[in-house]
């Protein structure tokens, strides 16, 4: 069995404790000390001479200098049994050895052991120095561990994490779907490999690149790509790494970093999440962070000061860029700012080829098609898609992942665990109706994302679902999609007036009213999608702690105010109108669908297309769009 050296350290110090008290003599006395204690009755000094001068004594001990005798003396009272007796002695007797020698009893001084001050004063110095030893042995050891008492001393030290060769296990074939960066950032280890191919025309390499997107889309992964194809001295950290509670601290950790980076140029540093050290200055209510300002400071002149850090090239990533100072992002600091977007169909194919490989899947499934269902799916997405679909495998006792255990993790990544199925009730046939509700507006609108599937299996929050899966990738959405979206959001409150009348309508379309609001606002104010014409009437929200707008201004009059909330009111009432419109409509094909859905709980986008078709001819349908 392994025993940490924490451990042994807190069973040797008492160890050494107990020892030194054992040898300095505490629990061993020597053999005159034992025979003195032994002693345990007292006898009076007048009683002893009665018995010396009737001849009982056989033995004396004098002890402490005469002042205390062991005497062994026949005892009258117990049948003249030998008994020992310990006497105090007078100062004032010194004609006692004179009568013990003319009686001729046996007696032997015992001298007092002179030793006391030089164990006391060993005792004084030798317990100190073990207990500073042991100490000093702890903060040493424990200075290696992060956190540790011995890190008191390194407040200031750099907590990056170094590699001489930095063997990270990732190449840029390991990242997938990011190809436009991957080009990008190929020429900073192409520039570390052979910079002589750069510098012969001139060029010079970016001192930074700063890495951007949404979480989860692999800018660590690239970095770590940079850092195993490079194969040169790598340095990694996190930006909340830099500040502390100590003002100055972060500033002499980003001095020490840059000072061990150019000890071993050329390098590469990467700082991850450097949002945390690199926010706006002076910003926020009552001005910004004395020590994070002081650190965004330092890092300011390291990256591009008066010295220069010639051979050290900087990476960076962030999810929040515009959060970051504008100096920060100048030239000759951050040169090059690479977008990490979201990946497209292309690149959802290869992420998911490259998170197959140690996974055992069914002839059957097609990455192809799990690519077309999982628009908007980053990496890590991905990665956890696939990876709890391996875990639902297991689960079910399978030997390969198949495509239901690709649909189940599906619906568990977007909506969440699978509920108890309802039980058969108006509260299910009312769900059942909503649902059908929007996916009839799906189907019926040609301009509408196709239905993927209908399902009463409740997840999360939601009592029922109904998906779409578009087509293809949309970058730009055109007004007569949006109007669709908004139709068919609006094709369950729609299906529960229509059915069952205004008094039931349900308060499961919360959700999908606050959608529309929203797609329908936007329309009016930022796409100028309205008889207001093309005009941009309200930026994204500013963050208040930017420091840039404490308070939300109004960029318009209360006129176009009114207006907006009109404009927003008649999009979202033509598609109210139109949602019950294709419910009147559809009322039969609505009721089949209804019974269907109640009798399997979900419905395939295919199968529920085909039923659809039996009563009205789709692909002809003129292109939806609503007079507003």
């Amino acid at each position: 069995m392994k025993i940490s050296w924490r451990t042994a350290l807190l069973w040797t110090l008492p160890a050494l404790v107990i020892g030194f008290f054992l040898w300095q003599g505490a629990f061993a006395p020597s053999p005159a000390e034992m025979t003195k204690n032994t002693a345990s009755t007292r006898l009076s000094y007048g009683r002893f001479l009665d018995y010396l001068n009737a001849g009982r004594v056989t033995s004396v001990d004098l002890y402490d200098g005469g002042r205390t005798a062991i005497v062994e003396a026949v005892d009258p009272e117990l049948d003249n049994r030998v008994q020992r007796w310990r006497v105090d002695l007078p100062s004032s007797a010194p004609e006692l050895v004179s009568r013990l020698r003319d009686s001729k009893i046996n007696f032997d001084t015992h001298p007092a052991r002179n030793d006391g001050a030089i164990w006391g004063l060993l005792g004084n110095l030798v317990f100190p120095l073990l207990l500073v030893a042991g100490l000093f042995f702890l903060f040493r050891r424990s200075g290696n561990v992060p956190g540790g008492p011995g890190q008191a001393m390194n407040f200031g030290k750099s907590k990056a994490r170094f590699q001489m060769e930095a063997k990270t296990g990732v190449l840029f074939d390991d990242v997938a779907g990011v190809e436009e960066a991957k080009e990008e950032l190929q020429e900073v280890v192409t520039f570390l490999k052979k910079p002589e191919r750069f510098t012969a025309v001139g060029a010079r390499i970016p001192k930074g690149v700063l890495l951007v997107g949404p979480p989860g889309t692999g800018k660590t992964l690239l970095a770590k790509a940079i850092a195993g194809e490079a194969g040169v001295p790598f340095f990694s950290i996190s930006g909340s790494e830099f500040v502390e509670m100590f003002v100055g601290v972060g500033a002499s950790r980003v001095r020490d970093l840059f000072k061990k980076a150019k000890e071993n140029a050329p390098c590469i540093i990467f700082i991850d999440e450097i949002d945390a050290v690199g926010r706006q200055r002076g910003s926020g209510i009552g001005g910004g962070n004395d020590e994070r300002e002081q650190t965004l400071n330092q890092l300011l002149t390291e990256m591009d000061g008066f010295e220069g850090n010639t051979g050290i090239i900087i990476i960076a990533a962030t999810n929040r860029p515009d959060v970051l100072d504008s100096a920060l992002l100048r030239p000759g600091r951050f040169d090059r700012q690479v977008t990490v977007d979201t990946p497209d169909i292309k690149g959802r194919l290869s992420i998911l080829e490259v998170h197959a490989r140690n996974k055992k899947l069914a002839p059957e499934i097609s990455l192809d098609a799990i690519a077309r269902r999982t628009p908007g799916f980053t990496g890590a997405d991905l990665a956890n898609l696939l990876n709890e679909a391996a875990i639902l495998t297991a689960r079910r006792r399978k030997e390969a992942i198949t495509m239901l255990e690709i649909d189940d993790a599906v619906d568990r990544v977007v909506a969440g665990m699978e509920g108890t199925p309802l039980v058969d009730s108006k509260s299910k046939r009312l769900i059942a109706y909503h649902e059908i509700g929007h996916a009839i507006v799906g189907t019926v609108i040609k301009e509408h994302d196709p239905v993927q599937k209908v399902t009463l299996v409740p997840r999360g929050q939601a009592r029922g679902l109904t998906w779409f899966m578009p087509s293809e990738d949309q970058g730009l959405i055109s007004r007569s999609q949006i109007l669709a979206r908004i139709t068919g959001a609006l094709g369950g409150r729609a299906a529960e007036e229509v059915v069952f009348g205004d008094a039931e309508v349900t308060t499961g379309a919360g959700n999908d009213l606050q959608q529309v609001s929203g797609m329908a606002r936007q329309m009016v104010t930022r796409f100028g999608m309205s008889d207001l014409g093309p005009m941009s009437l309200e930026a994204q929200q500013s963050e208040i702690f930017l420091g840039r707008d404490f308070t939300a201004r109004s960029e318009y009059s209360e006129e176009i105010a009114s207006r907006i909330d009109e404009q927003v009111r008649t999009i979202i009432a033509r598609c109210y109108d139109d949602a019950r419109r294709i419910m009147r409509e559809n009322r039969t094909v609505i009721d089949r669908l209804v019974d269907l859905l109640i009798e399997k709980e979900t419905i395939d986008g295919e199968e529920f297309r085909q039923i659809v078709a039996e009563y009205t001819f789709v692909p002809e349908k003129e292109q939806y769009v609503p007079q507003i």
